[in-house]
């Protein structure tokens, strides 16, 4: 409880950034799976893609889109406009990284990385692709926490641990899908976990600079709250969807989707 109540009394800046520490520990904890065995099922892995997906799907919507839309409601401009607005350059703005910064996709071979041509090693293109995932994560928490400041204080908190809940919950998978297939390659186990956990090292960043833009100006926050949204389904749709149905369980994957969409559902509407 003198947690709890410590935690509370933090500024939004400092919620958002251990809130963003807590989702890096969780994929820290999904890469540490390569201590206890070399390899993963490839249906498994597949399942926790889907999961993830849903996870980020659902939150895209009911913990970011509707707060931003509900936002809007009170502002001269029409409601939609900054959820169409920050939605669409958010995806812009993940489809530019895309082009501009050399990365691999889990499950590709090298000669199937994107961006510019480099040498740098598979594992270095892997983290990046992972963080380029994550950094949309990490703003995403920070803007949550940040907006705690323009409404119901008790309410928006909810709203926002229920986010860092749901993130946490798809870091754990996520961890173990980058990790696990450097070990598969012939890597160490300590230098598959080092690379796991290194990919969500961006996420606590990220969120203490989305809330310290949202408490800076609360003009900015309906746009905030879209652009993560946007760039959270273009990482879904460009990169988790199509590498859960690369080795064909396309079934699985779907269904575990839906299960995911459903938990961060539940967790948002429950807590939020």
């Amino acid at each position: 409880m003198m947690l709890k109540n410590e935690f509370f009394a933090l500024s939004p800046v400092a919620q958002a950034g251990l809130a963003g520490l807590f989702t890096w520990a969780v994929t820290a904890c999904g890469a540490a799976l390569v201590f206890l065995t070399k390899a993963v099922n490839q249906k498994c892995l597949d399942a926790m893609l889907g999961l993830s997906g849903g996870v980020m799907i659902a939150a895209s919507y009911w913990s970011l889109l509707a707060p931003a839309i509900e936002i809007s409601e009170h502002r001269p401009e029409p409601s939609w406009f900054p959820a169409a607005i920050g939605f669409l350059l958010g995806g812009a703005t993940l489809l530019a990284c895309d082009k501009l910064l050399p990365h691999l996709h889990l499950g590709s071979s090298l000669d199937e990385s994107e961006g510019p041509k480099t040498r740098w090693r598979r594992s270095t293109l892997l983290v990046l692709a992972i963080t380029l995932h994550n950094i949309p994560e990490g703003l995403a928490i920070g803007v949550a926490f940040g907006g705690v400041m323009q409404g119901d204080a008790a309410g928006g908190i909810a709203g926002a641990l229920a986010l860092t809940l749901g993130i946490g919950l798809q870091n754990f998978p996520e961890g173990t899908a980058v990790s696990m297939p450097l070990r598969m390659d012939g890597m160490s186990r300590a230098k598959a976990f080092w690379y796991g956990q290194l990919s969500a090292a961006v996420e606590p960043i990220a969120a203490v600079v989305g809330a310290a833009a949202v408490t800076y100006s609360a003009t900015v926050l309906p746009y905030a709250l879209s652009f993560a949204a946007g760039a959270m389904i273009f990482v879904v749709v460009e990169e988790l969807i199509p590498e859960s149905h690369r080795e064909g369980n396309v079934d699985l994957a779907t269904i575990c989707l839906m299960i995911g969409f459903t938990i961060m559902m539940i967790l948002d509407v429950a807590l939020g």
